[in-house]
C-alpha cells in the first residue's frame, strides 16, 4: 500500500492513500489512528509533500562494499551512523539548493529509506521489522568536498534541501531484495539491489535503536551503492526503487 502527504482542497496538509493514479484523503495520522475517506483526487492534480515529518534522519555510511571501494574506504565492522537535520527534508519535485557559497562538488546518493512506524528502543533484530511502517526513496545529497575536508559529516550532509524523499511510503515490499537505480539527466548512474547491503534493514533498526530511540516518522537512509558523481545546477536527479516509486528533483542555485 502506498501512502503520501499533500495539501487537500482546503490547503491543509493531509495523508493520502495512492491507488491506480488516484489519491484518497485520509483522516487522522498513519502512524496512529486513521481512516481512508471517499474524497478522491487525481494524482496528477496534487503536489506531493514529504510523505512524513521525521524528528531525525539517521543515515548509514559505506553500507555497500562497491561504494566503500569507490571511496577508497574499508567497510566498517559496525554500521557507520551520521545524522541529517529535519531542515534537509524536501519533497518529490522540490528543488535541491546547490550551496555554491561553500561547496564546489555536490553528489547524489540514491538510497532505500526506512520509515519507522512504532517507537523503537533497544529492539532486537528479530523484532525490528515490527517497528517499521514502510519504505521510501531518499537521496542523501552530499557536499563531497566538505565531507572529505571535515572530520565528521554534519556540514557536508546537512545543508537545507539535502534530504529529498518520497513521493510515497510503500508498506508491502521486501526490503531485502529491491532494485535501486539513480538517473542523472536521464542517464543511469547507479544500478544495484538492496540484497547487496552489508547491514540489512533489521540489523540497522536494531543497532540504531540501541543508540537512540526511534520515533514514528523517523527515517533511516540505508546507504548508497557505487556510482556516485557530481551534480550541477539545472541537473535533474531521479532515484527509483522497485515497488516504491521514483523520486525526482532538480538542482538549482
Amino acid at each position: 500500500m502506498k501512502f503520501l502527504r499533500f495539501n487537500n482542497i482546503e490547503e491543509k496538509p493531509v495523508f493520502g492513500k495512492y491507488l491506480d493514479g488516484s489519491v484518497f484523503e485520509i483522516e487522522g495520522n498513519i502512524f496512529g489512528e486513521y481512516s481512508v475517506t471517499d474524497t478522491k483526487y487525481d494524482y496528477a492534480d496534487i503536489t506531493p509533500l514529504a510523505p512524513c515529518i521525521p524528528t531525525k534522519i539517521i543515515a548509514v555510511g559505506l553500507n555497500y562494499e562497491d561504494h566503500a571501494k569507490e571511496m577508497n574506504r574499508t567497510p566498517p565492522e559496525d554500521p557507520m551512523l551520521f545524522m541529517k537535520p529535519s531542515t534537509t527534508v524536501i519533497a518529490h519535485q522540490e528543488e535541491i539548493k546547490y550551496p555554491a557559497h561553500m561547496s564546489s562538488r555536490v553528489d547524489y546518493e540514491g538510497e532505500l529509506g526506512v520509515v519507522i512506524g512504532k517507537r523503537a528502543h533497544m529492539v532486537e533484530r528479530e523484532q525490528a521489522l515490527e517497528h517499521v511502517f514502510g519504505y521510501t526513496c531518499i537521496n542523501d545529497v552530499t557536499a563531497r568536498d566538505l565531507q572529505a575536508k571535515d572530520i565528521q559529516f554534519t556540514r557536508g550532509k546537512g545543508f537545507d534541501t539535502f534530504a529529498p524523499f518520497g513521493p510515497f511510503i510503500e508498506t508491502e515490499v521486501d526490503p531485502a531484495n529491491l532494485r535501486i537505480k539513480t538517473f542523472l539527466n536521464g542517464e543511469l548512474k547507479q544500478n544495484s539491489s538492496t540484497k547487496n547491503l552489508i547491514f540489512s534493514v533489521p540489523e540497522l533498526v536494531s543497532f540504531i535503536s540501541k543508540v537512540m530511540t526511534l520515533l514514528p516518522g523517523d527515517v533511516i537512509a540505508t546507504g548508497t551503492p557505487s556510482g556516485v558523481s557530481p551534480m550541477s545546477p539545472e541537473d535533474v536527479v531521479e532515484v527509483e526503487i522497485e515497488g516504491i516509486g521514483r523520486l525526482k528533483n532538480r538542482i538549482t542555485l
